[in-house]
């Protein structure tokens, strides 16, 4: 039994004495759990795992008579989930994860492995996941090879691409006949050359909304998911170019005064090379989560679940604190 970690082992555990009974043991309440976690809907969680919306709803009040927690609260129009919901999240997705293990032939040799995985993903992510992962396939499965596609809006995403592809990240949650993980979490900022004539001034709304930006807009999006929140504000920026990747809008940005409105995470990666300098913005869209997404026929193919594991490391690498030098 190596496979099974001592993390997972008393986190396991502790779900189960906690949920019910130990002689009457129930795995499918947390797979439930699982997917009320993931949906915070229980129509969406129910057509997740293929209940009706009533034995979902039987589900979710076992689970908050067990847990003493209501687990989903009303806000207004949409449900949310509780403190005690969200900080099950992760340990639950990674305790079924193993349990699905225990089950599957080890039959994935990474270091043998010639195996060609499909991601699709948006320029950003390339940026930022796949340099560490090609260090650590360079390591630990040299033969396995990764073909990154050019990312497409969920309005594109048709199911016969769907089997074609091996995982997506992107945010949100629109893609049907996949599951999703959360990979890391971003915000975005403001980036312009060094010496910008506004420079720190962007920080005002007035000045924001005056200058020149440069938009980003992916395929299968009608416009910048910036401008699409800005409208829910009532505010409109002054868009002076429009590009298709955010890579491109970052090399503009370094040598024009346009304006670029993107991740934060990859404005540092590039901010050296390109001597780019980081401005808050003076209003802030909140917290972007990033997200892996993976077919449902996938879910017990161990070549997949090693993949997963892997991202899942460099997600938390890039959520991890950076350590200051000394001085």
């Amino acid at each position: 039994m190596e496979r099974v970690s001592i993390f997972f082992q008393s986190m396991l555990c502790m779900i189960y004495i906690r949920l019910m009974n130990l002689a009457s043991l129930d795995l499918n309440l947390l797979v439930a759990l699982d997917a009320l976690l993931l949906e915070a809907n229980v129509g969406r969680a129910a057509m997740r795992i293929g209940l009706s919306q009533p034995a979902a709803s039987h589900a979710l009040r076992r689970l908050r008579d067990a847990l003493g927690d209501p687990l989903l609260v009303r806000a207004g129009a949409r449900m949310e989930l509780t403190p005690r919901a969200q900080a099950l999240r992760a340990p639950l997705a990674q305790a079924l994860d193993q349990v699905r293990g225990l089950f599957m032939p080890d039959d994935f040799d990474a270091a043998r492995s010639e195996r060609r995985f499909r991601l699709m993903m948006p320029d950003l992510a390339v940026e930022l996941l796949m340099p560490p992962l090609m260090k650590k396939l360079d390591a630990t499965a040299p033969g396995v090879r990764i073909d990154v596609v050019p990312w497409r809006g969920p309005a594109i995403f048709t199911a016969e691409f769907a089997r074609t592809i091996d995982m997506v990240i992107s945010i949100g949650d629109a893609f049907r006949g996949f599951h999703r993980q959360l990979l890391y979490t971003d915000s975005d900022a403001l980036a312009v050359r060094q010496g910008h004539p506004a420079g720190v001034r962007l920080k005002s709304k007035d000045t924001f909304l005056k200058a020149r930006h440069v938009a980003v807009v992916i395929r299968g999006q009608s416009e910048d998911l910036i401008d699409t929140w800005l409208q829910t504000k009532k505010l409109e920026r002054r868009i002076a170019l429009v590009v298709p990747s955010y890579i491109e809008a970052l090399h503009v940005a370094a040598r024009t005064d346009l304006v670029a409105f993107v991740p934060r995470r990859l404005i540092a990666a590039l901010s050296k090379q390109l001597s780019l300098v980081t401005v808050a913005p003076p209003v802030d869209p909140g917290i972007d989560e990033q997200f892996m997404f993976y077919p449902t026929r996938a879910q017990m193919d161990p070549g997949s679940i090693w993949l997963r594991t892997v991202m899942l490391g460099i997600g938390r690498e890039l959520e991890r604190p950076k350590r200051r030098a000394p001085s």
